[in-house]
């Protein structure tokens, strides 16, 4: 069973606010009077994804039986928020410490994976998303729900698969040096299709992917 002290619960919560509130930002231009309304698609499309990777190494960790806990960096979140004012995030909004005698390595790995495999499968998730609403969206221009919907999964691809990417990068304490040092072959496939993705999302954009699978010139 899965257990969260009432600490990290608060943590989690915290995190989760602030870093939707630095994107909310970035993503205004500093115009704030947008806020109400970026608010609550950053939530979803990239809030989430930050605190579902942590809680990713939590439940892979609690499955070998270790305990493990997410505990807020203040000094991250305070820089998110100030470069959140020069036109980009640097986020590290705290880690989940996992507490063992000893670990293997492919234990390690396996625990390390799992928070880029949670940002990989957001991402399918949100692309499919916008595949299967973009129709509607061609058949109703005036419908602003779905428009806003196509755009809080837009962001929710591209930014699950950037972090999913940036995490899997080998340099330590970063997670691809643990699971490179695990198995090779497995870093080197996840973190083909992480690239894969973010490459996509930055190089043809969400929308021009969505008209290509759905076969729309």
């Amino acid at each position: 069973m899965i257990k969260f002290t009432r600490d990290e619960v608060r943590d989690l919560i915290i995190a989760f606010i602030v870093i939707s509130l630095c994107f909310g930002i970035l993503y205004s231009k500093k115009d704030f009077s947008k806020l109400p309304i970026l608010l609550p698609m950053v939530m979803v499309g990239v809030g989430f994804g930050f605190i579902l990777h942590e809680i990713g190494h939590k439940v892979a960790s609690m499955k070998y039986g270790y305990w493990a806990e997410f505990k807020l960096s203040t000094k991250g979140l305070l820089i998110a928020l100030v470069t959140s004012f020069f036109g980009f995030v640097f986020a590290v909004p705290g880690a989940v410490y996992t507490y063992a005698n000893y670990m293997t390595e492919r234990i390690n790995g396996i625990i390390s994976i799992a928070g880029p495999i949670i940002n990989i499968i957001l991402a399918i998730i949100f692309l499919g998303v916008c595949i299967g609403i973009y129709p509607s969206i061609l058949a109703d221009l005036s419908n602003n729900n779905l428009q806003l919907l196509f755009i809080t999964c837009s962001l929710g691809f591209s930014i699950n698969s950037f972090l999913a990417t940036f995490n899997l990068i080998p340099i330590y304490p970063l997670d691809g040096s643990k699971v490179l040092d695990w198995n090779v072959g497995i870093w080197l496939v996840t973190i083909a299709i992480a690239g894969l993705l973010t490459l996509c999302s930055m190089m043809i954009g969400t929308e021009q992917i969505v008209r290509i699978i759905l076969g729309i010139i």
